[in-house]
């Protein structure tokens, strides 16, 4: 897969959807991919980061990582998000940036993008199904092509069983040995679908 570009797009509180986001990173580089690890910006306001003694030492440590920008979406053939719940929905963090992503959409540099997506909630029928969906029904929109991984490796049955995407309980440590390679599968499923689409395209 030396031919794709991925970008892997997370947003994480805690840590937890940040070591998904590494392991993905990890994962796709063994391919050869073009990666580039991107965080979405904090919206949150500082009184409440620091209520939060977990988000407020994640925060600090991970502040000055690159953030994703437009042009980012523009470059990547792939994209893998990975982000928390809220309610059952994407976090207002990432909700706010693909609210910014209306010129690319409306000139077409959205389309046919490859994209999968990983997320976490407090407990294991915390929304995390409800959460993917939701990225998912607004990449449609883009006319992205969604690469969910089903249960197209045993992997699937052995993790979270999710075939919308991985999802772990909050917390950097229940991202386990098992769970890495569930999101190892995602990822090189992901961008062996981007790779064939790709060639498709040219």
């Amino acid at each position: 897969m030396k031919d794709v570009k991925l970008a892997i797009i997370y947003y994480s509180s805690t840590g937890t959807n940040y070591k998904l986001a590494q392991t993905a990173e990890k994962a796709a580089k063994e391919t050869g991919a073009t990666v580039k690890l991107l965080r979405v910006a904090e919206t949150a306001p500082q009184e409440a980061i620091t209520q939060n003694e977990k988000w407020e030492k994640h925060h600090n440590a991970t502040k000055d990582a690159p953030t994703v920008s437009l042009d980012d979406l523009e470059w990547a053939d792939a994209i893998i998000f990975s982000v928390p719940t809220r309610y059952g929905n994407m976090p207002s963090q990432l909700g706010s940036f693909i609210d910014t992503t209306g010129g690319l959409w409306a000139n077409g540099k959205l389309a046919n993008k490859v994209v999968s997506a990983m997320t976490s909630a407090a407990n294991p029928h915390g929304g995390q199904e409800t959460t993917l969906l939701s990225i998912y029904k607004t990449m449609c929109h883009w006319g992205a092509i969604v690469a969910a991984p089903g249960y197209t490796d045993k992997i699937q049955f052995e993790a979270a069983g999710n075939p919308y995407g991985v999802s772990v309980s909050d917390g950097p440590e229940n991202v386990t040995e098992i769970i890495q390679k569930a999101v190892a599968h995602q990822t090189k499923r992901t961008l062996k679908i981007a790779s064939s689409v790709k060639k498709g395209l040219q």
